[in-house]
């Protein structure tokens, strides 16, 4: 179905939604842990120094984060990351 409706894996319009759905289980996760450490958004913010606002717009999508924030959302969630950089197979425009 993902074929169908976004293109093959490699293309522009089924990379954006690989990367969309990659973030929003990203946001769901630090969502999930905050709740699980009794943290209001509001707590977590004043815990990284932004406002409750930033922390609700990352948890609902509408704002990207920073590789920066993240860090320090997941070191106030006492949780971490891990990233695997890969380099993409080779695509050819036709």
């Amino acid at each position: 179905m993902k074929e169908k409706n976004y293109g093959a894996e490699g293309t522009p319009k089924r990379d954006a939604l690989e990367q969309e759905l990659k973030m929003e289980i990203l946001r769901e996760e630090i969502k999930k842990l905050r709740k699980e450490n009794q943290l209001t958004q509001e707590e977590l913010g004043k815990l990284i120094g932004v406002q409750r606002s930033h922390i609700s717009k990352l948890e609902n999508n509408a704002t990207n984060i920073t590789i920066g924030t993240l860090l320090k959302v997941l070191n106030a969630l006492n949780a971490q990351v891990n990233f695997k950089i890969e380099k993409k197979r080779n695509r050819f425009i036709i």
